[in-house]
């Protein structure tokens, strides 16, 4: 395999890579350098100083928000910064004006946090349908059979967390517009993609979005994104409300319920300043090494990876969970090995510094673009090992 000079930037970034063979992006990251620097330099100053770097702070936080925004096409005023994925899909469960008899759909392979906050309304009269999936590729069609016009919502994963299944933008695209027809909206769970793969929410026209920053965006955990499209900012009922969730958020002593006519209504109160000052680091970094909504050469990177790794695994007898077409790989390889013990071998993977998951009865990988060479070596080195 050929590792490119974005390749070794990225790596010089990454302390894991000095000892650790790193395959599990795709549960939690390692911190880069510079995100580890930003939260240090949070910790001196809060240490030290206490609030009286708070302004500064809160300007960084603004800045995070507008480069979050260009990740995905939107605008500021369209971004939530939230504490995880589950939040922002909660805010369109709770938030969103059902009535009884109506239902959402989704497909049966998605991360529990794309299904339960739609079970749980099942209380108040709304069903949730799950379409069932083959080996791990999503199917369109099966998806709007199984809408009616009882169907107020779609909510589907960009990339799926266990096949590794990643909708093409032209694959969303359409099925937004299919959903628009039908009245419709349109949910994006983007965690498994989000801060690799390009994505324009504005020319998809997606109606929500959220993500965690702790996977691929090489965030820490506990900060992450919710976008809404400003016409719908008023269709949800704002959750959790508090000081933050007003349009004059700093003027404690007039108690006036006018919500901010931006994302940020959904905030609430005070946020996580050192997470979000790390995730804004591990954004930055990924921008500056060309992410943008029309090209990623760190999804380059990655998908030469998957694509490499595929194929030697495959000839140790690996077999492939998911689709094998270039244009719906991602980051996320999941496989079994005939007459091999997964949960043993990945305990032994454990052992001696190859970090991977164990998901569903599959061993499951997800490099990142750092990942070189040497890392897949070690990790084939123990496969061969298992089945002599």
């Amino acid at each position: 395999m050929i590792e490119s000079a974005l390749n070794q930037q990225l790596r010089e970034q990454m302390p894991v890579a000095k000892t650790l063979a790193y395959f599990d992006h795709a549960a939690v990251a390692p911190l880069p350098n510079v995100a580890a620097k930003a939260i240090t330099s949070w910790l001196d100053e809060a240490t030290n100083q206490g609030d009286l770097y708070w302004p500064k702070w809160a300007k960084r936080v603004e800045m995070i928000r507008r480069n979050a925004a260009k990740l995905i096409g939107a605008s500021s005023d369209e971004i939530a910064l939230t504490p995880n994925t589950s939040t922002g899909i909660n805010f369109v469960a709770e938030g969103f004006p059902w009535e009884d008899g109506e239902n959402i759909v989704t497909f049966a392979n998605e991360f529990p946090s794309n299904l339960y906050p739609w079970m749980n309304l099942q209380s108040r009269g709304v069903n949730t349908r799950v379409v069932q999936v083959e080996q791990g590729v999503a199917d369109i069609n099966r998806l709007f059979e199984a809408c009616d016009e009882q169907t107020r919502l779609i909510s589907l994963s960009w990339v799926s967390f266990s096949s590794g299944y990643r909708f093409t933008n032209e694959q969303l695209h359409a099925i937004v517009q299919e959903a628009h027809r039908r009245d419709i909206y349109v949910m994006l769970d983007a965690i498994q993609g989000l801060g690799i793969f390009p994505l324009d929410v504005a020319k998809l026209e997606i109606d929500f979005l959220a993500a965690d920053g702790h996977k691929w965006m090489l965030g820490p955990e506990g900060a992450g994104l919710f976008y809404i499209r400003q016409q719908h900012l008023d269709l949800l009922r704002p959750l959790m409300v508090g000081w933050h969730s007003v349009a004059n958020p700093f003027d404690f002593s007039k108690i006036d319920w006018k919500p901010r006519q931006q994302a940020a209504r959904y905030e609430g109160g005070t946020q996580n300043m050192v997470g979000t000052l790390g995730y804004g680091a591990s954004l930055e970094l990924l921008q500056k090494l060309g992410v943008s909504t029309t090209a990623s050469p760190v999804a380059d990177q990655i998908l030469a990876y998957t694509q490499f790794a595929q194929s030697e695994l495959k000839k140790l007898g690996a077999e492939i969970h998911g689709s094998s077409a270039a244009e719906h790989l991602s980051g996320i390889t999941s496989f079994t090995i005939p007459n091999v013990e997964l949960a043993q071998l990945r305990s032994q993977c454990m052992d001696v510094g190859v970090v991977l998951s164990h998901r569903d009865g599959r061993l499951r990988i997800s490099p990142h673009a750092y990942n070189n060479q040497e890392d897949l070596d070690r990790l084939l080195s123990l496969i061969r090992t298992c089945i002599r």
